[in-house]
């Protein structure tokens, strides 16, 4: 598809951004070769000048964007209207900057690696007419729990800065194996990611990792189990897990971390998804400051193997 020259005038939600940045999230199907080609030939101006890649924009500038040829992607699936509708009434937080959602075990937060969409993709689907949704943060697909996600740039960039500042809170239960120690309110150990044989990738506990710290603490202790509370200061992937199966105390229903006698022993008792879930979020409201904490309840299967648990606690004694 051949496009026209474009030109478009920089407002407050796209400002700050890098020119390369700019111009891929309106060019996509453009190589990013092409795209890095027109701007260092000066085909792509900014207020009839030319810029080099990492430039930043600021509100008001006017950016002159080239004819160029767009390759037409393929169809994508869509997601049907009962998945959108599952995702809108997991919205448990919104406003004009804004959204959490409380998302389902069982799927991921975006489309790619054999899925066609994802929870953003929906939420993009449902919505039609906004102008900007962009996942904040990230959950792993089979972790339930919230999830924010930006309505405006101005917001993302806001948010994410709160995040590297660690100044928003995130707190994960967790039903892991056995008796939590009372002693152990922290695991500081840094972690690593490999790649399996079969291209699967994981991580481990290695001092050639990067530094990692999760706060603990034991909520209720059942039958062969512990619930606890997970908040982590650092934002590795897996932390969670890998640092509660480092402690040996891994989380129910992890197939990745969980040896196989105990994942059998969980499915015997009704166990059917992993029992992680982000429970809740403190943060301040971009725009306002306003201080907020979210809390999102447990889903079907959660609650059901905690409930089994209690009965079966309650047998014992």
């Amino acid at each position: 598809m051949a496009t026209e020259v474009q030109w478009i005038t920089v407002d407050e939600d796209m400002a700050g951004q890098r020119v390369d940045n700019f111009l891929l999230a309106r060019l996509r199907g453009v190589p990013k070769s092409i795209v890095y080609r027109i701007v260092r030939k000066g085909e792509v101006r900014v207020n009839k000048g030319r810029v080099k890649p990492d430039s930043r924009l600021n509100p008001g500038d006017v950016v002159r964007i080239p004819p160029l040829v767009q390759q037409a992607r393929a169809e994508q699936p869509k997601p049907g209207s009962r998945v959108q509708g599952v995702m809108e009434a997991a919205v448990v937080f919104e406003n004009d900057e804004m959204l959490v959602v409380n998302k389902p075990s069982g799927i991921a937060v975006h489309g790619g690696s054999g899925l066609s969409f994802g929870l953003i993709e929906v939420l993009r689907s449902a919505r039609t007419e906004a102008r900007f949704l962009e996942l904040v943060h990230r959950l792993d697909r089979d972790t339930s729990g919230l999830v924010m996600v930006a309505k405006k740039r101005s917001a993302l960039r806001f948010l994410q800065d709160e995040l590297r500042q660690k100044r928003i809170r995130k707190y994960y239960h967790a039903l892991v194996v056995g008796s939590w120690p009372e002693n152990v309110d922290r695991v500081a150990e840094p972690l690593l990611r490999f790649e399996m044989p079969n291209g699967e990738r994981r991580v481990r506990v290695s001092e050639e990792g990067k530094s990692s710290l999760t706060l603990f603490t034991c909520l209720q202790r059942f039958q062969g189990y512990s619930l606890v509370e997970a908040s982590p200061v650092t934002g590795r992937t897996h932390q969670i897990r890998v640092h509660s199966a480092w402690a040996g105390h891994p989380i129910a229903g992890d197939d990745k971390y969980m040896d196989d006698a105990s994942l059998k022993a969980f499915r015997a008792i009704g166990g059917q998804r992993l029992m992680l879930h982000a429970r809740a979020l403190e943060f301040s409201l971009p725009g306002s400051g306003e201080p907020m904490r979210l809390e999102a309840v447990y889903d079907g299967p959660f609650s059901g193997v905690l409930e089994e648990l209690t009965k079966r606690s309650g047998k014992r004694s």
